[in-house]
């Protein structure tokens, strides 16, 4: 019987101590909560306001895509197609060759380019030109640049001479234009 009644002490001085603990941890609870019971009353407080009505939604009218007449966007443009769309008249004589395929330079129009330099090479001289992304281009007499048509006609130590074909006044006719590209500094 002894060894009975020592299991059964520990077991009230738990709990003893599990309600004194109790108690102590309500009481700091308590007061813990008073910050958050005043918010909630100032709120409820408050004067009620009207609650907004939601904005009206615009319909919408459906398009209606219609592709009759248009190229198709994902087919390779025929030369012939091309040369179409240019309209060259007969008028002058004068017309760019749009057959021909085009040098590096020609996808940069004339103000995007810059002479640097020249050099000598086999009795040939020739241009140096930096593009608009920093690559240094050697061109020679002959060679095309620009958006224009441009073919390099005269290379000088200090500029480029170049003669455009561009389009007249008159649709479907071109003309010539000189052009120079003078050596930057």
């Amino acid at each position: 019987m002894k060894a009975e009644m020592r299991l059964m002490r520990p077991q009230k001085s738990f709990s003893l101590c599990y309600w004194v603990m109790l108690i102590a941890l309500t009481g700091c609870a308590q007061n813990d909560f008073d910050d958050l019971e005043r918010y909630i009353a100032e709120v409820k407080a408050r004067p009620k306001s009207a609650i907004e009505p939601l904005p009206e939604i615009k319909a919408v009218e459906p398009f209606l895509f219609n592709p009759e007449g248009l190229r198709d966007p994902f087919r390779p443009i025929d030369k012939v197609a091309e040369a179409e769309d240019f309209e060259i008249g007969i008028g002058s004589g004068i017309r760019p060759d749009i057959t021909r395929r085009k040098e590096e330079l020609e996808f940069y129009t004339l103000d995007s380019l810059r002479m640097v330099g020249t050099v000598k090479m086999d009795h040939t001289l020739w241009a140096l030109i930096k593009a608009a992304d920093g690559t240094i281009h050697r061109v020679k007499e002959g060679n095309h640049m620009g958006t224009n048509y441009g073919k390099i006609v005269r290379i000088q130590e200090d500029k480029i001479e170049l003669t455009e074909i561009v389009p007249d006044k008159k649709p479907g006719y071109w003309r010539e234009q000189q052009v120079t590209i003078a050596l930057a500094e």
